[in-house]
This record gives structure tokens, C-alpha cells and sequence, in this order.
């Protein structure tokens, strides 16, 4: 990933102010809600981090922000009384997703431990509150809306009262079957990988270079070569099954293992530490050139399936689960899914498509397939594939005929709210609440914090 990713509105803002020591301030407790307290800090940091967000607003921003700092600490106080818990295993999973973030943005750990001013050890430690935090908040939200459920009655209701101007607008939708060929690579590209990889063995071995310089230079895994190779602390299914069993099954830092084949490429690896069923190693990874020649080849032979499927000899289905080596996709006929969608649904927004498959279609009749095509798969390796045109439903403004369950996602979305909201008041007048006088002006959307 090439930008920081932010996990709850305040953790990197609380750790910058951390790094900035801010010496010359005065801090204050502004609020106390419950027997949690905000300082004044914490809402001049946050406001900071939502600025370099592009983040703007219609109001004061300190009384927004000090507001939302004290609906979080409402649900942290019903976490309390409910003795909601949160596994720690998947608090440190995100700690070690967030680090690694941190140190591939900022260059390496030591950087990062200058910039916050903080130990790797302090940070872990401040991240791991803050997103244990958020994940008890999102528990006891997701407890107060869990039996909520949705009537077709009540869709019907909200469709028939909205406005026409306010109706969903539904964008087009595209579903995509594919058949990918890998291009032939010959023996002497993968051996010329391999020796390249047994000579960079050689080299840490007898001390000439170390793994980490290595790894910066020649990795193809552009992302890890930032960190000299490192992959950060991860249990094992973090990695695909070849690549783990060789890293779990290293006992020595100081060694290299043999070269690993995975659908990657091929890699050589070095163990860091290993932490109970966690392990840290660094890596290079090597991809076999693939040629002109190699990658025309696939094309003529997709452009060959393609006629016959065509000329009626085979539908495209059967022709998936013969010569597609998509593994993702051939046992589903082909059709590609939406990973950015929480149930991965078929269909796909234009924009959602890989480009060179978004490409390929947009001109395509349904039942229409394309002309083959070389596109990077996920993988980051280059293929070539052709793609079906399954199924187009053009942008419109929803029906309830076509589109029920977009708008049952809007109602129980709308009824979601309303449900918080409503717990959000009735909380404000059974807990615990202190203003400092200097913050009691603020027009607040719940104005039930001044009592």
C-alpha cells in the first residue's frame, strides 16, 4: 500500500502528539464522561489529523470533535457494564498490519521510532488501546442494532414517501466471466531465476552483503523491499501454504532457506524472531521474465478458443473449466468477483473492474466476448485473458421491482441510526457527564451533555 491507513479517527494523531512532545502546552481535562476524561489535547490533535484528511466543517470543529471524542467514551462506559470483551489475537493482528503500514510509509522502524518519539514497544502499546478501544465500540454498536430487522411493509413505505429527486440512484452494474492463460516461460528463464537467487544466498552467506540490502535492491515485491524484505510479525495464514511451510519450519536467523516456487514467483527467505504461533522474515522474490513471443502465443491461442466458441463447437463455460488457469474464477464458470463488496457479489461497478477488464467490456453487447487482451493479474504477474459481458444493468433510480434490496440496505441503514441516536440521548442521561465551563457554548447535535 502506498498511504498510510488510519485505524479509529484518533490513533495516528494521539501518536503524533507523542512525537511532538508539546512541551510548551498547558494540558487540560475538558470532559469527563463516565470515569473517562478528554483533554484538551486530544481534541486539538484530532482536529489537526482530520485536517491533513481533507476533512472541513460547517460548525466550530473543537466542539465537533470534542462531541465525538464523548460518544466514544459513552459506548466505552456501556462496554464497561456489559463486559464486552475482545479477542487479543485479533487486536495484535491489526497492530502488526498497522506497524508494518507505519514503517513502509516512513522508511524503517528506526525512522519511525524518531518520528513518534516512542519505542516500537510504546507504540505497539498505544496502538493496541486504540483499536481495542474502537473494536469495543463497534460491539456494542453492532449489540444495539443486531435485531433489527427490515418488513418489505416498511420498504414499500419509505419508497413510497421519498421524494422523486431522493430516490437511490442505482449506478451500472456489469457482471464478467474469464478465461486466463498463463504464457509459457521455458527452463532457462526459471533456471537463470534460480541461480540468481543461489548467488544472493551466496553473498549473505559469506558476509559480503546483507539479506536486507539485497532485498531493497532486487525484490520484486516492491512493497517489502522498502523494508530491506521484511513481511512484519503474521501468523500463518498470512502467507499462501508453500512460502509458509518452509518460513515456519526456519529454527536459525542466521540461514537462508532453499528457493520456494509460489504462484508469485520464487523466493528465498530469512528468519527475524518467532513470537508464539506469529513469525517475522524478510524475503526476496524473483519473477521469471515472461517474452513478446511467449505472450503473442497465449493471445493466438485465446483468439483460436475464442472462433470456436463463437462458431458454436463449445460454449464459453466448458471452455473456463478446461484451458482457464484462473483458479480464482474456473470453478464458478469464470465469473469474476467483487472483492470490494462485503457479501462479494457478482456485479460490478465499471470503476470496480481491473482496468484492462473494465476496458475490454465497455463496448461489449451482453453474451458479446472480447478480443483477448494482456492484463497483471493479482498476482503481479502478467497474463492473458478474454471476458464475457454476462450481464448490464444501466444506471437508474431504484424500483422497488428491481431494486428491493438496495433500498432495504437504505432503510435498515436509516433504522440503524435512529436506534443509536436514540441510545445516544437516553445514555447522556444516566451517565456521568463534566464540561469545563470554557466548552459549554457549543451548539452540540445532542444537547443532552450540558444537564
Amino acid at each position: 500500500m502506498n498511504r498510510i491507513i488510519f485505524i479509529g479517527l484518533w490513533a495516528m494523531c494521539t501518536l503524533t502528539a507523542m512525537a511532538q512532545g508539546q512541551n510548551n502546552v498547558i494540558d487540560e481535562v475538558i470532559w469527563v464522561v463516565g470515569d473517562e476524561a478528554i483533554l484538551k489535547s486530544d481534541v486539538e490533535n484530532a482536529r489537526m489529523e482530520a485536517l491533513q484528511q481533507g476533512e472541513r466543517w460547517d460548525g466550530d470543529p473543537y466542539c465537533d470533535i470534542s462531541e465525538q471524542l464523548a460518544i466514544k467514551k459513552l459506548f466505552l462506559h456501556q462496554a464497561a457494564i456489559d463486559s464486552v470483551e475482545v479477542a487479543d489475537a485479533d487486536v495484535f493482528q491489526q497492530v502488526d498490519y498497522q506497524m508494518n503500514i507505519y514503517i513502509q510509509n516512513i522508511g524503517s522502524k528506526e525512522k519511525m521510532e524518531e518520528y513518534f518519539g516512542r519505542t516500537t514497544t510504546q507504540i505497539r502499546e498505544q496502538l493496541y488501546n486504540v483499536i481495542k478501544e474502537d473494536e469495543m465500540v463497534k460491539k456494542v454498536r453492532q449489540n444495539l442494532v443486531e435485531n433489527i430487522k427490515v418488513t418489505p411493509a416498511q420498504v414499500r413505505r419509505y419508497f413510497k414517501d421519498l421524494p422523486e429527486d431522493s430516490v437511490p440512484f442505482v449506478p451500472t452494474k456489469l457482471e464478467c466471466q474469464i478465461i486466463v492463460r498463463y504464457p509459457k516461460i521455458p527452463q532457462e528463464e526459471i533456471d537463470r531465476v534460480k541461480d540468481e537467487l543461489r548467488g544472493y544466498t551466496e553473498r549473505v552467506n559469506n558476509g559480503s552483503t546483507q539479506f536486507s540490502t539485497l532485498a531493497l535492491l532486487y525484490s520484486e515485491d516492491k512493497e517489502s523491499a522498502q523494508r530491506g524484505g521484511e513481511l512484519g510479525l503474521s501468523g500463518r495464514g498470512s502467507f499462501v501454504p508453500e512460502f509458509a511451510n518452509v518460513a515456519f519450519n526456519l529454527t536459525d536467523p542466521k540461514s537462508i532457506s532453499k528457493i520456494v516456487e509460489t504462484e508469485y514467483g520464487f523466493h528465498i527467505i530469512q528468519l527475524i524472531e518467532k513470537r508464539g504461533d506469529e513469525i517475522n522474515c524478510r524475503h526476496i522474490l524473483r519473477k521469471p521474465r515472461v517474452s513478446g513471443e511467449a505472450l503473442q502465443e497465449c493471445v493466438n491461442d485465446l483468439d483460436s478458443i475464442v472462433k470456436e466458441i463463437n462458431e458454436g463447437l463449445y460454449t464459453f463455460d466448458e471452455c473456463v473449466s478446461i484451458v482457464s488457469a484462473d483458479k480464482d474464477t474456473r470453478n464458478n464458470y469464470g465469473l469474476m468477483v467483487n472483492t470490494n463488496t462485503k457479501e462479494g457479489t457478482s456485479k460490478f461497478e465499471l470503476k470496480d473492474l481491473p482496468s484492462e477488464v473494465a476496458r475490454a467490456v465497455v463496448g461489449l453487447k451482453v453474451g458479446d466476448i472480447s478480443k483477448p487482451f494482456i492484463m497483471m493479474n493479482n498476482k503481479g504477474k502478467e497474463v492473458v485473458a478474454v471476458a464475457k459481458l454476462k450481464s448490464r444493468v444501466n444506471g437508474h433510480r431504484a424500483t422497488m421491482a428491481d431494486d428491493y434490496q438496495a433500498l432495504q440496505e437504505v432503510v435498515l441503514e436509516k433504522l440503524c441510526m435512529e436506534k443509536i441516536e436514540k441510545w445516544i440521548r437516553e445514555k447522556q442521561q444516566t451517565t456521568y457527564i463534566h464540561i469545563n465551563d470554557d466548552w459549554r457554548n457549543c451548539e452540540f447535535k445532542y444537547p443532552g451533555w450540558i444537564k
